[in-house]
């Protein structure tokens, strides 16, 4: 028989961690409603109390907490969290942790966590090669480029596991090389930087994304080059977004934007592609501040931007084109509650031509939205093929998880084995 587990948060118990805050022990087997519930009598607030402080009902709350109203726009989880003095994350159910299976190994985020905090790469003492010979800069370049495209394929254990040692021999080229060689080699380490921070984005690993992000821009610095530290700054911005600092993510797209903009006189297709891709992760930034006047200015420009570059294209691993400013027209219309926008427009956009993390991330938003629309079982589909597609990339997403659970809690008898198998497989269901 089917046993579906009481909706009653305070039967789970959480682990205090040295800051003292109830956090990540609770189970991944709550939905975002329930961790609310959780957290507000945790915190001694009444229903109406903590709905009044984020202008809403107390019976909107009731229904949050006990499921019969989705709870998905980052803007009115943030204002949760920051109302029960708790992450982002802390809702979302963040970080995950990441399988280890043949692509990763078994020295994932804390080898990666240790590279991070090497102090060799903040200390005046240099980086030394332990006398082995400096990785040449064709090598590096071939494997930093490796890494990226395999990071676009979702294959995400595979690239936290190698990430540690391409960080050790890009730093230690860096610091032995000298020249043109030095600074492609501070170019090289700046992306391989970026792709560290972009992983740990993926994986609600927020603080070492920070570190990474900020690493990057010190790498890069000395080159001068507008291109690299563009990028680097839209791993900044992502960085901002996973902690819900949403309006620092805004202005931080303008401070870039103009920065760049010095450099957009004989613009390179790589460089159009930095340029806009800001414009897009500001977009989402603005989206999810309730900011619609914003959200389509910056849309509008990467658009103008697209027009510019003339076609879909992948420089510096950017995905930037017309079909990413669709992907996104999409995914901020589901952040600013224009359901019936990204049910009209999501289904239309054909991203075949895009690498592997795209077109996933757009399934997701066409679950999401289908979802919305109370059409359940076109969503369930949505999220099964986006799983087939990219396993690791559905696993690590808070969307996948809440939807899940959501369906789990909604079934008044039992649920199907297709949806139980996908909520076991997503670590969501005992």
């Amino acid at each position: 028989m089917w046993h579906n587990r009481a909706n009653n948060p305070e039967n789970h118990s959480g682990v205090t961690t040295a800051r003292g805050g109830i956090v990540r022990g609770m189970p991944s087997t709550l939905t975002i409603g329930e961790r609310v519930a959780w957290y507000r009598r945790r915190r001694g607030l009444s229903q109406e109390v903590l709905a009044g402080l984020v202008g809403r009902s107390g019976d909107w709350l009731g229904k949050i907490e006990n499921n019969r109203i989705e709870l998905d726009r980052l803007s009115v989880i943030k204002s949760l969290a920051d109302v029960l003095d708790i992450s982002l994350g802390d809702l979302l159910a963040e970080p995950s942790l990441l399988d280890w299976t043949a692509d990763s190994g078994a020295d994932t985020v804390p080898a990666l966590r240790a590279a991070l905090m090497n102090y060799r790469a903040i200390s005046p003492f240099g980086h030394p090669s332990d006398g082995q010979e400096l990785p040449s800069v064709i090598g590096l370049k071939q494997d930093v480029a490796a890494l990226w495209s395999a990071y676009q394929e979702s294959r995400f254990g595979y690239v936290t596991g190698r990430l540690p040692d391409l960080l050790h021999r890009a730093q230690a080229a860096a610091d032995g090389l000298d020249g043109d060689d030095q600074d492609q080699a501070r170019r090289l380490l700046g992306l391989t930087y970026q792709l560290a921070a972009t992983q740990l984005t993926k994986l609600g690993e927020t603080d070492l994304a920070w570190i990474a992000a900020d690493r990057g821009l010190a790498a890069v610095r000395p080159t001068g080059d507008p291109v690299v530290t563009g990028s680097l700054l839209r791993s900044v911005g992502h960085a901002l977004h996973s902690t819900g600092r949403y309006r620092e993510a805004v202005r931080l797209t303008e401070d870039a934007a103009a920065y760049l903009e010095g450099h957009l006189r004989r613009p390179t297709a790589a460089l159009l592609s930095v340029y806009g891709t800001l414009f897009l992760s500001g977009a989402m930034a603005a989206a999810r501040a309730n900011d619609p006047g914003t959200t389509r200015a910056f849309l509008a420009t990467a658009d103008e931007t697209a027009t510019q570059l003339g076609a879909d294209g992948n420089h510096l691993w950017t995905a930037f084109g017309p079909t990413n400013v669709a992907i996104h027209r999409v995914a901020t219309a589901a952040e600013l509650g224009d359901v019936q926008v990204a049910v009209d427009l999501g289904p239309r956009v054909d991203t075949t031509g895009l690498p592997m993390e795209r077109r996933v991330r757009h399934a997701l938003e066409i679950a999401r939205a289908y979802n919305s629309w109370n059409r359940a079982g076109e969503a369930q589909a949505a999220l099964l093929d986006a799983e087939q597609m990219a396993p690791e990339q559905v696993r690590h997403h808070f969307l996948s998880r809440q939807l899940a659970l959501t369906w789990i809690r909604r079934q008044r008898g039992k649920p199907s084995a297709e949806l139980v198998g996908l909520a076991r497989r997503l670590n969501v269901l005992d």
